[in-house]
């Protein structure tokens, strides 16, 4: 699973001139599956995220995890996290799980950082054209990849 996080003031998922998930300070996460996870690895990517120090503590370090803040967080499902573009100009993403794998462990990964978070977390709508608003704070973007664990 390759996932992006932004650290946000703000963000919000709109489908179809419908806001699905709004949330003001906490975590925007971009989400990508491939065909080669699994959900071994859920508890360690869900776990890293919600310990992630990438908030301001009182002196201006980053010190502080999206715990600490009581943040909030969306999950956006992003199969294009795994395009290849080693060969010509157009992306390929072969390695991106169908959705048959990729929803279950969307789910499941949801529902790991929901319990982890102590309350509910923002989603999109799997599959479906989004409109992703946000502010982000810093900015502060890291990518996580489940399969490298650098």
């Amino acid at each position: 699973m390759r996932c992006i996080i932004q650290r946000v003031s703000s963000a919000s998922v709109t489908v179809e001139g419908v806001r699905v998930a709004e949330i003001g300070p906490g975590l925007l996460l971009l989400l990508g599956i491939e065909q080669s996870d699994t959900a071994a690895e859920i508890p360690w990517l869900s776990a890293k995220i919600l310990n992630l120090r990438i908030f301001s503590d009182d002196q201006g370090a980053m010190n502080r995890s999206v715990l600490d803040e009581r943040g909030e967080i969306i999950v956006v499902s992003q199969f294009t996290l795994h395009a290849s573009t080693k060969i010509g100009n157009r992306p390929s993403f072969v390695r991106a799980a169908r959705p048959e794998q990729a929803i279950p462990l969307y789910e499941a990964f949801v529902g790991a950082l929901s319990e982890g978070l102590g309350k509910a977390v923002g989603t999109g709508v799997f599959g479906a054209h989004m409109e992703v608003e946000l502010l982000n704070d810093g900015p502060v973007s890291i990518i996580i990849d489940s399969q490298q664990r650098e």
